[in-house]
């Protein structure tokens, strides 16, 4: 049997994910709503499958294969996995430089 992980938010993607909904409700209510049951059910499929997200192409780049992500266009679910858990630490838009975006998140941590 196929051992289960626990799914867990960093303030940051509460806060991505709240931004989303925020911008999207402004115009259409009900896709918001959509929006946010499709982004939390594909975040809590990782608990079965944690893995099954590609490594973070711009990090991979650098040689950091660690961080995951899961694609729902045109918002990527940035993760990691460390033992049973899974961390979801962004939801960005891929129609932003994401190397900008977390560079600047970076930053605003020193």
């Amino acid at each position: 049997m196929k051992k289960s992980h626990g799914v867990w938010w960093s303030a940051t993607s509460e806060n991505d994910l709240l931004s989303i909904i925020e911008y999207v409700a402004r115009e259409n209510p009900l896709q918001a709503n959509k929006i946010f049951g499709e982004i939390k059910k594909r975040a809590e499929s990782l608990r079965a499958f944690p893995d099954r997200g590609r490594i973070v192409p711009e990090l991979l780049d650098q040689g950091i294969t660690l961080y995951r992500e899961l694609i729902i266009g045109p918002w990527r679910i940035m993760y990691r996995v460390s033992e049973n858990k899974v961390y979801v630490l962004s939801i960005l838009d891929s129609r932003q430089n994401i190397e900008d975006i977390l560079l600047k998140r970076l930053i605003a941590l020193k």
